[in-house]
């Protein structure tokens, strides 16, 4: 799917003052009914006749509610609701069936592949309009909350956990994995869905006692991206919460206190995680040699003679300016 097709509608929608509707139905007069009564209730309406059509108008205009037919010739809804919450940038938006079909098999299996409601036909635009006022509703303080997390650094992704795909994820999010771990959605790395499969089970017992399972972390030199399990949002979906953190103001602080260079600080910084020369070396991009150069001027400077010495007093300092500093 282009990009650019993407940016180019998106920014031909008034968002602002009318939220986006999506209608799907292969009989032109269900289309005109509804496209009336939305348009005169100030929705933004765009339409699709089939599945196919349906799904590239949905992954170019990301609507903001989808009312899709359940009985379409070739691709029927069912399969188009299954492939919409397949893909990341499609699966947050609510779906409700339309259809003819009121027996209990039908109507839970539109459930099933993620419909949040349904009406039933013959279509009633009124209870259509009050249908969708409350999913809107409820998408947008969703939407408002993830905005809100993004905003303070917080990123945030959903994954399902019996296939592992990943559902939905924030921009920041997105950038953040590709960075640290080098995929991108669907894919779940590897090491945050077996941290995820590891602690589901004991996460609701865990939230009865106001605790939580252990966070995940991995480093990037002196960044780490720590992901937490926040809730579940469906039978099979989590919602992870992810921040990058940063000790370079840890770093800054001991060259400061101590009268440190800056490369100097990096080595203790290191000595401080329990590095040995030889990895500090390949972290900073110099030879072990160099790093035994600086270490011996840290422990001048520190009026010690060994690294626990040094660690330790660089810890205990540590420990005063920056209460939250994991070892």
């Amino acid at each position: 799917m282009n990009h650019a097709n993407t940016s180019a509608l998106a920014q031909t929608l008034d968002r602002a003052n009318s939220d986006v509707v999506l209608i799907v139905d292969d009989v032109p007069d269900n289309l005109s009914v509804l496209h009336d009564a939305l348009d005169e209730s100030g929705y933004t309406v765009l339409v699709a006749t089939n599945g196919e059509a349906a799904l590239q108008r949905a992954a170019q205009a990301l609507p903001d509610i989808i009312l899709l037919d359940a009985m379409m010739p070739g691709m029927d809804g069912f399969e188009v609701a299954r492939r919409l919450k397949a893909s990341p940038a499609t699966a947050p938006i609510p779906i409700v069936f339309m259809t003819g079909l009121t027996e209990t098999e039908y109507l839970v299996a539109a459930l099933d592949v993620g419909g949040v409601d349904y009406v039933t036909k013959p279509i009633k635009p009124k209870e259509v309009l009050a249908r969708m006022a409350v999913h809107l509703q409820g998408a947008r303080e969703k939407r408002q909350a993830r905005n809100a997390l993004d905003a303070f650094g917080y990123a945030t992704i959903t994954v399902r956990v019996s296939d592992g795909k990943l559902m939905w994820q924030t921009p920041l999010a997105r950038d953040l994995l590709q960075r640290y771990y080098g995929t991108a959605a669907p894919q779940t790395p590897d090491a945050v869905l077996n941290w995820l499969r590891r602690h589901v089970d004991t996460a609701e017992q865990l939230a009865t006692q106001q605790t939580e399972p252990p966070r995940l972390s991995i480093e990037q030199g002196a960044k780490r991206l720590t992901c937490r399990l926040h809730q579940q949002t469906g039978d099979d979906d989590w919602l992870i919460i992810m921040r990058e953190e940063s000790d370079e103001t840890v770093i800054q602080a001991m060259s400061l206190s101590f009268k440190l260079t800056a490369r100097e600080a990096e080595v203790l910084y290191w000595v401080v995680k329990g590095k040995i020369n030889r990895d500090i070396g390949d972290i900073l991009g110099t030879s072990p040699m160099t790093v035994k150069k600086h270490l011996e001027r840290v422990f001048a400077k520190l009026g010690v003679e060994t690294r626990t010495a040094a660690a330790g007093m660089a810890m205990s300092r540590i420990r005063q300016l920056h209460p939250q500093f994991e070892n």
